[in-house]
C-alpha cells in the first residue's frame, strides 16, 4: 500500500516546534521575528496566497508586517522598498509575492533582496550556494518537498529522478537539491521530445510544469515515487493522481501534499533568519 506523503500532518508537527522555539526567543526578552510580505497590486490569488502567510506567522506566535504597493509601482521604487526592509533590523525575512505586474523586472527585485533575509529562496545568490551546497535558504516549494520525503524517509541516493518543470523557484531548484542527495537528475518541461518515455524511467517523479493533469498515469512506472507541486483551480496537480496512486510506493495529495510544506517552510527559514541574526543558531 502506498504511503501517503502527507504535507498538512508534517506541518502541523513542525509548528508545534516552530511556536516553542519563538517562546524561547520572547523569554530572552528578543524582538518577535517578523516576515515582511511585498504584494504588489491586486490580484486576488496574490491576495490570499498573503494572507495565508500572515495567518502561519500567527499560529506560531511570529509577526508579519504587510507592505501593499500599487500597482503602477516600477521597478525601482520597488527595490527602493526592498532596500528599506533589508535595512529594518525589525524584520527577519522578506518576502515578495510572485508575480509581480509585467513591467516589473522580477529578477532585479528578487535579486535586490539581502540572502540573510532571502527566507523564500529567490534570489540567484542563494541558488548558487544552494546549488554548491553551500549554507544559504532553499526556495520554499522544493524545499518543503525535501522535507517532507526525509520526513516520510524516501531513499534517494542513487535512484533515477525526472523533474518535469524548470522555473528559477521549483524546478531547478528542485533538480539540484536532489541532486545534491545523490540521486541522478534528469529535468524536462512541457516542450521535452518523448517525454512519456523519460517519465517511464523515473523511480521519483515531481510534477512541476504548472498545467493541470500535464503528466498521465500511465507514464508513471509502478513503484514509483510521485510528488505533485501543481495545484490548480479544478483542484488537482499536474499529474493525473488518480490512476498511479494505487501503483505508487508513495505520493503526495492534491490537496494536502505539497502546499502546506511551502508556507512551513517559509516561516521555519524566517524563524532560522532571526535566530541566527540574534546568535541563537
Amino acid at each position: 500500500m502506498a504511503i501517503v506523503l502527507d504535507g498538512k500532518k508534517l506541518s502541523l508537527k513542525s509548528e508545534k516546534d516552530f511556536s516553542k522555539r519563538v517562546e524561547k526567543i520572547k523569554a530572552k526578552n528578543h524582538p518577535t521575528p517578523i516576515l515582511a510580505t511585498i504584494l504588489v497590486g491586486n490580484d486576488p490569488a496574490s491576495a490570499t496566497y498573503v494572507k495565508m502567510k500572515g495567518n502561519a506567522c500567527k499560529r506560531v506566535g511570529m509577526d508579519s508586517l504587510k507592505v501593499e504597493l500599487d500597482e503602477t509601482i516600477n521597478t525601482a521604487e520597488l527595490i527602493n522598498k526592498i532596500e528599506e526592509l533589508n535595512a529594518n533590523e525589525d524584520v527577519h525575512g522578506i518576502l515578495l509575492q510572485h508575480p509581480v505586474p509585467e513591467h516589473i523586472d522580477e529578477r532585479s527585485c528578487f535579486d535586490a533582496i539581502d540572502i540573510k533575509k532571502d527566507v523564500d529562496g529567490v534570489t540567484s545568490l542563494g541558488f548558487g550556494r544552494m546549488s554548491m551546497q553551500e549554507k544559504a535558504y532553499g526556495s520554499c516549494t522544493p524545499y518543503g518537498i525535501m522535507r517532507l520525503l526525509k520526513e516520510y524517509k524516501i531513499p534517494l541516493e542513487g535512484k533515477s529522478a525526472v523533474v518535469v518543470g524548470r522555473s528559477p523557484i521549483l524546478g531547478k531548484p528542485m533538480a539540484m537539491m536532489l541532486l545534491n542527495e545523490n540521486a541522478t537528475v534528469t529535468i524536462c518541461h512541457s516542450r521535452t521530445k518523448n517525454l512519456p518515455k523519460i517519465i517511464s524511467t523515473a523511480d521519483i517523479i515531481v510534477g512541476a510544469v504548472g498545467i493541470p493533469k500535464f503528466i498521465k498515469s500511465d507514464w508513471i512506472k509502478d513503484n514509483a515515487v510521485v510528488v505533485d507541486a501543481g495545484y490548480h483551480p479544478e483542484k488537482c496537480g499536474d499529474i493525473d493522481l488518480e490512476g498511479v496512486i494505487s501503483r505508487s510506493s508513495a505520493y503526495t495529495p492534491v490537496p494536502g501534499g505539497v502546499g502546506p510544506m511551502t508556507i512551513n517552510t517559509l516561516i521555519m527559514q524566517t524563524l532560522e533568519s532571526c535566530e541566527a541574526h540574534l546568535g541563537l543558531d
